[in-house]
């Protein structure tokens, strides 16, 4: 359990450091800004020279004393230990970046790929950022909105509101960072072990099962079903395969039942021994 605290910790530092030079190295030099509080402290640092780490720090300080209550023990924990260490990451960064070759998409494109990654291990760890997300939880708990809506909205509102400040081109490469940013976040948090799924309805489903234990050493779960029109008993087939073996399946599948109802679906994620793929 300790070894496990310590390697969730050290995700968290590790995401700090990444959202930090994601901050200070790509969007600052390139007059960028980002969505939520960490937009807050950039627009401060271009209006007023505020060190992003200092003021990082103080806002969320006060969000974490209003939102609390909303976090069981461990969150809260993680969540201080990613507030303190991205501000003082963001503090010792301060200033470290600099135009590379003037090309603004290049840096939202990086500032998004390493924020995403920073906040999505800092997710994955079991904790958050702060700042958008206790908002979010907020305007869950008193407005009813879910958390993806609540963190969009904010995003949205502070990037719409620095447009009277970095402008309106460095306001939509903003939008392409915070949008790339929040695709890799969801990878990190879910996984890259990609699989897909394929579901089978057919008449000759023993036929089909065969083949694919036996031919494509994989397993496979048979689950009962019933025809909603016909009411008859059907075995429905279900497997979790690598992408280059959908066509090989797909072709058995046609060439034993041409009738066969298939459905094929993207799974993110695969977990267990059971379900384990080459």
């Amino acid at each position: 359990m300790a070894q496990q605290r310590m390697k969730e910790i050290l995700l968290i530092i590790i995401g700090s450091l990444l959202f930090a030079v994601g901050i200070n190295y790509f969007a600052i030099p390139y007059r960028l800004s980002e969505g939520g509080v960490i937009g807050v402290t950039v627009i401060t640092y271009y209006l007023f020279e505020w060190s992003p780490g200092v003021v990082n720090l103080m806002i969320n300080a006060v969000l974490l004393a209003i939102g609390y209550k909303f976090f069981d023990k461990k969150t809260m924990i993680y969540t201080v230990i990613g507030i303190v260490f991205s501000s003082l990451f963001l503090f010792l960064t301060e200033d470290v970046g600099h135009q590379l070759n003037g090309d603004t998409l290049l840096a939202a494109l990086f500032s998004g790929v390493f924020v995403g990654l920073g906040l999505g291990l800092m997710f994955r760890a079991g904790g958050t950022s702060g700042g958008s997300a206790i908002l979010a939880r907020l305007a869950n708990q008193y407005l009813g909105w879910s958390l993806g809506k609540g963190v969009l909205v904010i995003d949205i509102i502070v990037i719409a509101g620095s447009v009277f400040i970095i402008g309106q081109e460095k306001a939509m490469y903003t939008l392409v960072a915070v949008f790339l940013g929040s695709k890799v976040i969801d990878y990190v948090i879910e996984g890259l072990n990609s699989r897909t799924a394929v579901t089978i309805i057919s008449e000759h489903s023993e036929e089909i099962r065969q083949f694919i234990v036996s031919n494509m050493s994989r397993g496979v779960t048979i689950l009962e079903g019933r025809g909603g029109y016909s009411q008859n008993q059907k075995e429905v087939l279900y497997i979790v395969i690598n992408q280059p073996e959908l066509v090989q399946l797909k072709q058995t599948v046609s060439s034993v039942d041409k009738n066969a109802f298939v459905v094929v679906h993207e799974v993110r994620d695969v977990l267990g021994s059971s379900f384990s793929v080459n």
